[in-house]
């Protein structure tokens, strides 16, 4: 495993942040200053130190439940000085990393762990992630043949962010959605997606026409919000633990039958 991943799996590190701390020189692999990234290291016998403090593969862990409010970007730091998810958050948490994004406008649940290797395993998976929707505008015969067969577009800019790179973007089919209210003047509705693409949803309905008005997310896999207060946390409850771990451990052993081909 390359260093800089191995201490992003293993601490709260990000891969940039990882990175940085090797260059900088305060990385030691047995003993001996490493400033090489992509340095290779094996799991269990290797002994890594970054900051004089050992970084070690570790099975415990903690995922907690923020209900992100509107206007709160999911960064730690912003140059231009709007809040951000960590100001609301309690600071014993600033360290936490969050499993993927929601956009300054979205509100919902976003998950946030001490575990780089658990934010990237969720992050990357194809769990079941449930939102929300209200639209201007009517849902059409079209959206709905888009939304169970996927789209795929040469230009996604409209709904994306005006500084975003990206031009162009695939839609897997949801994995479900329902109609809650259906107007020419607005329409609300719950989807199901497997996905956490740059301002996706947007992007998708963008594309027929119909800015969202509002986004919610309400479930994360097994997470939900429950009765959460907006800009309140929790920690996961029993059940919803008990099914990360079984996800995790299947994730280990896609990784163990990856390495061996």
């Amino acid at each position: 495993m390359r260093l800089n991943k191995y201490i992003a799996h293993h601490s709260s590190y990000s891969r940039r942040e990882a990175d940085k701390v090797i260059q900088d020189g305060y990385v030691r692999v047995n003993g001996e200053i490493e400033d090489n990234p992509a340095t290779q290291v094996e799991e269990g016998i290797d002994i890594v130190y970054v900051s004089g403090k050992q970084v070690a593969p570790r099975d415990k862990y903690t995922v907690i439940v923020y209900n992100k409010p509107k206007g709160e970007l999911v960064t730690k730091n912003d140059p231009r000085g709007r809040k951000t998810i960590y100001d609301g958050l309690e600071k014993k948490y600033k360290h936490y990393i969050p499993v993927g994004r929601l956009d300054y406008a979205t509100e919902g649940v976003l998950l946030l762990t001490d575990a780089s290797k658990v934010a990237s395993a969720l992050m990357n998976s194809g769990l079941e992630r449930i939102y929300k929707v209200k639209i201007k505008g009517e849902i059409t015969q079209e959206m709905q043949d888009a939304m169970l067969n996927g789209l795929e577009l040469s230009d996604a800019t409209a709904g994306g962010h005006e500084y975003s790179k990206i031009t162009s973007m695939t839609f897997a089919p949801f994995l479900g959605y329902k109609i809650q209210k259906n107007t020419p003047n607005y329409s609300i509705l719950k989807i199901a997606i497997s996905e956490g693409k740059n301002r996706e949803i947007r992007r998708f309905f963008a594309h027929f026409g119909c800015e969202v008005a509002d986004l919610k997310r309400i479930s994360f896999a097994e997470v939900e919000l429950n009765n959460l207060p907006t800009g309140k946390s929790r920690f996961l409850t029993r059940s919803e633990y008990s099914a990360l771990h079984k996800f995790l451990k299947t994730e280990d052993k896609k990784d163990k039958e990856r390495g061996k081909k």
